[in-house]
């Protein structure tokens, strides 16, 4: 079993365009990303799958794998596998995508997602999730909620609040509610066959892909890892990033 992780990338981001090209580190956004995730140890193989030659010139600077896709795709699930149809493979490979714009992605979280996805006999995809950290409001709709059952396995992921509190939340544990991490390892034969699948209805109201996975009747293992990671989503995302790295290696 081979593991391949995929990286998609694009330029045209509304809210923040040239994304993965950003570089007041003085590494690319996206070479962050691509060291982090080539440190996992039980990854192979890692490549940035992308639709614009600006960013493919900028990952063979760094000496980092590319592949260019069409720019027609509505998912970054569906870019990686267009990249992934194009690689020699087996239908047992793991295939991680992990999403262009989070450099500070804990590899040790990417080999616990590879060996859930390994371990597992029922489930054809995995994702990550973990307890909502503590500056995070939980009715966010930009915040995904994930609940499981006594397997681990998901039951739904919504933007709504699940579960929920119906008798007010002061008697509730911490850690009750998980927030969904957008990292999955799929093996290579079932992420080529969901990508052939229309939209179903639930992921066209709530707007998450892997309802897709549910509404088929598959199952979908959820490993929660310990914290969240800091996704870069806007220009003061990018500029917080950048203040963290520059103290870390003021540090190191």
């Amino acid at each position: 079993m081979d593991v391949v992780a995929l990286i998609p990338a694009r330029y045209g981001s509304t809210r923040f365009p040239g994304k993965p090209l950003a570089r007041k580190t003085g590494k690319y956004l996206i070479q962050h990303v691509y060291e982090q995730v080539s440190a996992a140890r039980r990854i192979q193989r890692c490549i940035v799958a992308t639709d614009d030659e600006r960013i493919a010139a900028a990952v063979r600077s760094f000496g980092g794998e590319v592949v260019l896709t069409r720019a027609d795709h509505p998912s970054g699930t569906d870019r990686i596998a267009e990249a992934v149809r194009g690689l020699p493979g087996h239908d047992e490979d793991v295939i991680l995508n992990v999403q262009g714009d989070e450099p500070e992605i804990d590899p040790r979280y990417l080999d616990r997602l590879v060996k859930r996805l390994a371990n597992e006999q029922t489930c054809p995809v995995a994702t990550l999730a973990c307890p909502f950290p503590a500056d995070r409001d939980p009715r966010d709709a930009n915040a995904v909620k994930v609940v499981m059952n006594c397997r681990r396995e998901a039951l739904y992921f919504s933007r709504s609040l699940i579960p929920y509190p119906r008798d007010g939340t002061g008697s509730l544990a911490p850690g009750v509610w998980l927030l969904h991490l957008g990292v999955y390892a799929y093996r290579r034969r079932f992420l080529l066959e969901l990508t052939t699948w229309p939209v179903g209805a639930l992921e066209q109201i709530e707007k998450l892909e892997q309802l897709r996975v549910l509404e088929r009747g598959y199952a979908l293992a959820v490993e929660v890892v310990e914290r969240a990671f800091g996704g870069i989503d806007t220009p003061g995302d990018y500029e917080e990033f950048v203040v963290r790295w520059e103290a870390r290696s003021a540090g190191a």
